[in-house]
């Protein structure tokens, strides 16, 4: 995640959890990551935030590895998680705060559920399902992160993926104006995701709507009005793969 990302992120962290569209965005998507879990499952959370995908999935998997490059957003999960959390009750959960560029990074060699880490010299750990939600637009080199995730899935592992689609000049009105820095994209192209995801080694990727999102927006781009604004709907991809 690029800079401008990791910096909007530091400082929104404390109050992300109060923002009713990001909440519901969440909750929509953990019904379409389900089917895709077990309670087996090693699961990865790339680009996790405050930890609410996270959180939501960790009942339905064995662990689940929470990684975000924004320190912010890894110390506010890392609080829920704490004795005095609110989520003090959920042990399968690993913090982790990364730029994940290499399947092999030494801190995701820990296990959630135990708390051992791997011996040196052993093999790195890898994932049953890799799970990102609403972090694809604010990464510049999609075929790099592709490979990385690649990297970290066992044989027959899959990822799951979910962000929203680039339908058009409209979807340039999911975010207001004042927050335009390190978004890469207007949400994700059909036709471009499936490409990138079958060049990075991914067989049987499919590429579907996964729900809609209702969210307010600015009257006209850059106005600010963004809390009584109109509300857009805007379409959710889920885009998945398995690794051979």
């Amino acid at each position: 995640m690029t800079e401008p990302n990791q910096t909007r992120f530091n400082q929104e962290a404390a109050n992300w959890d109060s923002n009713p569209s990001v909440v519901l965005a969440t909750e929509l998507a953990v019904r379409s990551y389900l089917p895709f879990c077990s309670p087996s499952f090693d699961i990865l959370d790339l680009g996790c935030g405050t930890g609410l995908l996270s959180l939501l999935l960790a009942p339905h998997v064995r662990s689940v590895t929470a990684v975000d490059s924004a320190s912010g957003m890894i110390d506010v999960l890392t609080a829920k998680l704490s004795p005095s959390g609110s989520h003090a009750n959920i042990k399968n959960v690993l913090p982790v705060c990364a730029l994940l560029e290499d399947p092999n990074d030494p801190r995701l060699q820990v296990d959630p559920l135990t708390k051992a880490t791997l011996e040196t010299g052993t093999p790195a750990r890898r994932f049953d399902l890799v799970v990102s939600h609403l972090v694809l637009h604010h990464i510049p080199d999609l075929a790099a992160v592709f490979k990385t995730i690649y990297g970290l899935l066992k044989p027959g592992g899959k990822v799951a993926v979910t962000d929203f689609e680039d339908f058009g000049p409209e979807a340039r009105r999911f975010h207001p104006e004042s927050k335009m820095d390190g978004v890469e994209r207007h949400g994700i192209k059909r036709e471009d995701i499936q490409k990138i995801m079958e060049e990075a080694g991914f067989q049987g990727v499919t590429v579907e709507t996964a729900f809609e999102l209702p969210k307010r927006v600015e009257s006209e781009p850059g106005k600010g009005d963004i809390e009584t604004g109109p509300t857009n709907v805007f379409p959710f991809l889920i885009c998945s793969g398995t690794k051979s």
